[in-house]
């Protein structure tokens, strides 16, 4: 089967760095760029598109099989062949690949909680026919009450700056019942400023299933997150999960790909990324997260996030317009 090639339209074709130059929509300047792609034919958008993820700094690097940081990845800002690559791959692209994935959910959302992309597979989830029924609503309006609050608070934290990983929840599966899924939530930036939410849902099991193992596990990370900062005991896991030791990592293993202490730096980590963009001291941020001494708090931040919370917090700022 030969692939089909379309061309750009006019009014949202890139110049140079990836960044559109958008249209007026019904006599108003969009409040945002549009991508470098297409609107799709016959759908009404009721907010200009989401422009492209920006190049990726290292924070969002990928990581290895022991989750540090590949330096291959982290090139991005010097390589200016690389950062026009990655900006010129637009929400259009991304939702294609992951149309072809039936067990993982992808959505992009606007500041006021709307839908701008989303793959067939959240489409097909919600009993629909079309994205154009999903795009431009809120989860209150496509999800049933019960998790439909649950995602709105979560898109609250993000849009304040907060990276969601991991995090085990219910999800509609396909026969329309709820089954349990690992979601990961981040910030889009546009223009150094947080424009939206971008994110996905992979499928684990129906509850009748693994339910209650997903269920436990969903209490040891709660309390994980909720008492990041402190210094969490095995045992207490153990407690909460009903768990031993053994099996305790080995279902944090299947499940997250880590272990209960690596999961528990990974969270202090990211409230580290989050803090950071503040005035606080480095210090008090690495003491406010659970490190016992500054020098731990730096060398695992740059282990995880590839640089130190100095030059991190220097790159957000030299990216943050005034």
């Amino acid at each position: 089967m030969k692939a089909s090639s379309r061309r750009v339209p006019s009014d949202a074709r890139t110049g140079p760095h990836g960044t559109a130059r958008a249209a007026t929509q019904g006599g108003r300047r969009p409040l945002l760029p549009t991508v470098a792609g297409r609107p799709r034919p016959g759908v009404t958008y009721p907010m200009p598109v989401v422009a492209p993820v920006p190049p990726l700094p290292p924070s969002h690097a990928i990581v290895d099989a022991k989750h540090r940081v590949d330096p291959s990845a982290t090139d991005a800002l010097s390589n200016p062949d690389r950062a026009l690559a990655l900006s010129c791959i637009g929400p259009w692209d991304i939702e294609a690949l992951f149309d072809a994935i039936p067990d993982v959910l992808f959505f992009v959302k606007d500041e006021q909680g709307r839908y701008t992309h989303v793959n067939i597979t959240m489409v097909r989830r919600l009993g629909l026919k079309s994205r154009s029924e999903v795009i431009g609503k809120r989860v209150s309006e496509v999800y049933p009450s019960g998790l439909s609050a649950a995602y709105a608070r979560q898109d609250a934290r993000v849009l304040a700056g907060e990276i969601i990983e991991n995090l085990l929840e219910l999800q509609i599966f396909p026969n329309r019942l709820p089954g349990w899924c690992l979601t990961c939530k981040r910030p889009l930036f546009i223009d150094g400023r947080i424009k939206g939410v971008v994110g996905i849902s992979r499928d684990l099991g129906l509850p009748d299933s693994r339910g209650p193992i997903y269920e436990k596990l969903r209490l040891a990370l709660t309390y994980l997150s909720q008492h990041f900062a402190e210094n969490v005991r095995m045992q207490t896991l153990m407690d909460i999960t009903g768990f031993s030791e053994s099996k305790l990592q080995r279902h944090f293993r299947q499940v997250f790909q880590l272990t209960p202490q690596q999961m528990l730096v990974r969270l202090r980590i990211q409230m580290a990324m989050h803090r950071v963009r503040g005035d606080e001291s480095i210090a008090s941020i690495g003491h406010a997260c659970g490190f016992s001494d500054q020098s731990a708090f730096t060398r695992q931040f740059k282990v995880l996030v590839g640089m130190t919370p100095s030059d991190y917090r220097a790159l957000l700022r030299k990216e943050t317009p005034p």
